[in-house]
């Protein structure tokens, strides 16, 4: 689970953002301004829309400060917020990245030097919503029946999304691997690409 949103935030701060006091509200937008905009990053893969999904985000936080009764910390509702701002842009957006872009392109997986595979890359081929779903559970911790929430769907919906990244990325590390070794890949890199992301 991330704990980048375990930001303690006193009584005293949240009396007066729920208050509607200005300075109260910009002290809770510095405090989490980071993490909220990697989360959003992360489940984007864009710098510019992480940037609006967190604007939009805060926006609906400082609208809603009133609902906020104290039953969990204020930084995980947040970042539950945040996330289905993220969601809702990825849906909104129905943008879905080539798989084979670099061999259009005339490059090829595994071009460069090392031996560890570029995951960062990989992940970046993703489809967006199974992107954003992987990076909710294994990332943030979240459990199926809560993505499925946040989504607005059922929770084998959460499940096969899931899959379906897991699945992908053991195809582009696969070809990774092959790039790197003319072909042919050891036991040691089969072992390890089956294991990334194994489905729970």
């Amino acid at each position: 689970m991330s704990y980048s949103f375990n930001i303690p935030v006193s009584a005293e701060l949240l009396a007066r953002a729920q208050a509607g006091r200005d300075d109260a509200l910009a002290e809770i937008y510095r405090l989490f301004e980071r993490p909220a905009f990697n989360l959003a990053r992360r489940m984007t893969h864009c710098p510019d829309a992480a940037a609006d999904v967190m604007q939009d985000a805060f926006m609906n936080v400082f609208k809603r400060m009133k609902q906020f009764r104290g039953e969990g910390s204020f930084g995980m509702w947040l970042r539950t917020v945040v996330a289905s701002q993220a969601l809702m842009y990825l849906r909104k957006q129905r943008r879905i990245f080539e798989i084979f872009t670099v061999e259009e392109s005339g490059e090829h997986v595994g071009q460069e030097d090392g031996s560890t595979v570029d995951l960062e890359r990989a992940l970046g081929l993703l489809d967006e919503l199974p992107r954003a779903v992987m990076w909710l559970y294994h990332v943030e911790g979240y459990t199926h029946p809560e993505i499925a929430e946040i989504c607005g769907k059922s929770v084998s919906f959460s499940k096969s999304q899931l899959s379906r990244a897991h699945q992908k990325l053991r195809d582009l590390l696969a070809i990774d691997f092959s790039a790197k070794t003319g072909g042919q890949s050891s036991a040691r890199e089969r072992a390890t690409c089956n294991s990334v992301f194994k489905t729970a």
